[in-house]
């Protein structure tokens, strides 16, 4: 699905589910510029989240260099520079942090406990200890849950319906990334349940990863999972030379050339995000704004890379898919 922008009136009619409705008013303006901190990790890039992020903010009457002003920490995919870059963060007094998926949360949640954080697509903020729940927060921290447990059995699924007599499948993880354990424990889970085995091999984002793959083509697994935080050119490339059709749970697998991604829909998630951060503004506080959970996921399947795999996705898939790469 095409990322649309949103006009005002839209942006003010979608303020409801987890995310309670806030006035957002044309002409009511900050008494000062304010500054938000952005940390992402930088795997996988993070150029549509940034994107995102702006036009929503753009909708809701926020101009970087008007009333904000956008600091931006990005730690390349080295998940050991997420700490300082968070502290940068905290030294310059922004007025907020938005952290990009777990690893960045988990680090600004360490930086401070008293600027408010916005998570956004984080993986389990409860699983993870970002934050006490969904329905009370507490602390400096709210924000997005991307979902990301829930539909890791969807993928297990979606791995047996495409190769029905499958038995072994395995999962590209990320050592440093705080999610890792209960994605890891909820693939188990649902592999269990499929009567699969998994496999998962841990690595981090900046490593080689031409020796994971070696053990996935020796142990024969009919397709990878690759954790979101571990999308990254090097990592396509491999799936590519070994012809192993991926899986994954977020947008920038299928869109690189993995197989097929289930994942919630990020537009809804960049509005949520900048709901959060307007209404924190305004003198909101975090332990007070409930997580905002996915009212809707999405199923993207790269025909391109079936046809080049030799693949066969059934049709049946195909007519649920909400977007087809071709």
């Amino acid at each position: 699905m095409q990322f649309v922008q949103l006009k005002r009136r839209e942006f003010i009619a979608l303020l409801g589910g987890a995310v309670a409705a806030w006035p957002l008013v044309a002409h009511a303006q900050l008494a000062k510029l304010r500054t938000i901190g952005v940390l992402v990790l930088g795997s996988p890039p993070p150029e549509a989240f940034l994107k995102g992020l702006r036009d929503r903010l753009r909708d809701a009457g926020y101009t970087e260099g008007r009333n904000i002003r956008l600091e931006i920490r990005n730690a390349e995919g080295k998940a050991d520079l997420l700490p300082e870059k968070a502290s940068e963060l905290v030294r310059l007094k922004v007025d907020i942090i938005v952290a990009f998926q777990t690893p960045a949360a988990t680090a600004a949640k360490q930086a401070t406990g008293e600027i408010p954080i916005v998570m956004a697509l984080v993986g389990d903020p409860v699983g993870t200890g970002l934050v006490g729940s969904y329905a009370r927060p507490g602390g400096n921290v709210t924000g997005t849950a991307a979902g990301s447990t829930e539909v890791a059995g969807k993928t297990v699924e979606l791995i047996r319906e495409v190769f029905p007599s499958a038995r072994r499948f395995a999962v590209l993880a990320n050592e440093t990334d705080p999610f890792t354990t209960p994605f890891l424990a909820a693939m188990g889970l649902a592999a269990g349940s499929a009567d699969m085995e998994m496999d998962p091999l841990m690595a981090q984002p900046g490593e080689l990863l031409d020796a994971a793959f070696e053990s996935m083509a020796a142990k024969r697994v009919a397709a990878v999972v690759i954790q979101g935080s571990m999308v990254r050119k090097e990592a396509i490339d491999l799936v590519m030379k070994h012809r192993f059709p991926a899986f994954g749970i977020s947008r920038e697998l299928p869109a690189t050339g993995g197989l097929m991604g289930y994942f919630a829909n990020f537009a809804e998630m960049y509005l949520d995000t900048a709901v959060y951060i307007d209404k924190i503004l305004r003198g909101a506080k975090p332990a007070d704004l409930p997580v905002s959970f996915p009212r809707k996921f999405e199923l993207v399947i790269n025909l391109k890379t079936a046809k080049a795999l030799s693949i066969e996705v059934p049709a049946t898939l195909l007519a649920r898919a909400d977007e087809i790469i071709e």
